[in-house]
């Protein structure tokens, strides 16, 4: 019995020692938080006064758009999609013009040809007219001639030979050549036609006087 009081005793005594060293432990761990939260908050201090204290960067400059702008770019897009319509058809009317313009100056070197070519035709025409006017003023002067020539061959032949002769031409005819002749020639050759044709041609010879312009 007084072995177990003695080895109770000297457990006793060893819990007793041991609960002074467990304080210690736990009052040296808080001294040691407490030191490492001041180092640390000591740290953060130095650090923020050493961001104040360095120049600080420039802040970028961030422009504004201005009022009413549309900052996505969408209505610059919407505008530009409402007017391609617009410009294609535009440009459409450019070629159509263009297209246009090409034809009307093709026609006006075609039309400036035709009127060389005219020009040079009238001026052939007229020539030739000039032409055509000589030869008929030739031919108007020789058949001219040859109605005179053949006027005083009927004078001159015996009035009864021309008398004959008269009376086969058409009255129109016979007046034309008695209407040329000397008036005595031209009654002697009547005096020996018959009076039927005698008279057609002299009513022929007084239509022409009467149709005469007077002075």
């Amino acid at each position: 019995m007084a072995k177990a009081k003695g080895s109770a005793g000297k457990h006793a005594n060893r819990r007793g020692r041991r609960k002074p060293r467990g304080a210690l432990a736990a009052i040296c761990a808080l001294l040691v938080t407490s030191g490492l939260l001041r180092v640390a908050i000591g740290a953060g201090e130095a650090l923020a006064r050493e961001e104040g204290d360095a120049p600080k960067p420039p802040a970028a400059h961030i422009s504004e758009p201005p009022v009413g702008a549309d900052p996505t770019g969408a209505t610059r897009l919407v505008a530009e999609a409402d007017f391609q319509p617009l410009l294609d058809a535009l440009n459409a009317r450019e070629a159509r013009v263009r297209k246009s313009e090409s034809a009307i100056e093709v026609r006006m070197q075609a039309l400036a040809v035709a009127e060389t070519e005219i020009e040079r035709k009238m001026t052939a025409l007229a020539v030739a007219e000039a032409s055509l006017k000589q030869t008929l003023t030739l031919a108007s002067t020789a058949a001219e001639d040859d109605i005179e020539k053949l006027t005083n061959v009927y004078a001159n032949m015996k009035p009864k030979q021309a008398a004959a002769l008269f009376e086969e031409m058409d009255p129109e005819f016979a007046a034309g050549f008695l209407a040329r002749m000397r008036p005595d020639a031209a009654a002697a050759i009547m005096a020996g036609m018959t009076p039927q044709s005698a008279y057609l041609v002299s009513v022929i010879l007084a239509g022409r006087n009467a149709n005469a312009p007077k002075n």
